[in-house]
């Protein structure tokens, strides 16, 4: 040690509070919305599925996660009715997931519950800090996953 008395927090440490935080944010709306079913490990199938849907495969890749545990996250929300799976129109043996309107419904409830995320932090600390901020995450986020980003909330 070099003689300090505290430990700064990492970055790691740092970004995965606000992440927390609105996590639980996004949670808590979707409950009052209805939604009161899904769980934080859910939102991760959502944040990596493509507007037309993606193969299991794809979805794990995105997320960094095992296709088993991404294989029973889409269960879970397929019992659920949030998506189904449907045969893909490009290869007949693979499945593809896509949002029901119940899903599409919990999309939307999502992105304006981070909308007002962002906003009341853009209250607390300016528009102008907001935006540097978004820039060095959009320049972090590409540079740790090219071409690999999230599409959804």
């Amino acid at each position: 040690m070099d003689g300090e008395t505290s430990l700064e927090p990492m970055l790691g440490a740092l970004l995965r509070r606000p992440l927390q935080a609105l996590t639980i944010q996004v949670t808590d709306d979707l409950a009052r919305a209805g939604f009161a079913d899904l769980r934080p490990a859910h939102l991760v199938a959502f944040q990596h599925l493509e507007v037309g849907g993606s193969r299991l495969t794809d979805l794990a890749a995105r997320a960094h996660m095992t296709k088993q545990s991404m294989w029973a996250l889409v269960g879970d929300l397929e019992s659920m009715g949030y998506v189904e799976r449907v045969p893909d129109p490009g290869d007949g043996r693979a499945r593809i997931v896509r949002r029901t309107e119940r899903g599409w419904a919990v999309e939307a409830t999502a992105r304006a519950s981070v909308r007002a995320f962002e906003a009341a932090w853009t209250e607390r600390v300016g528009s102008e800090r907001m935006r540097q901020f978004r820039r060095v995450l959009e320049e972090f986020s590409g540079a740790s996953h090219p071409g690999n980003e999230p599409t959804s909330p």
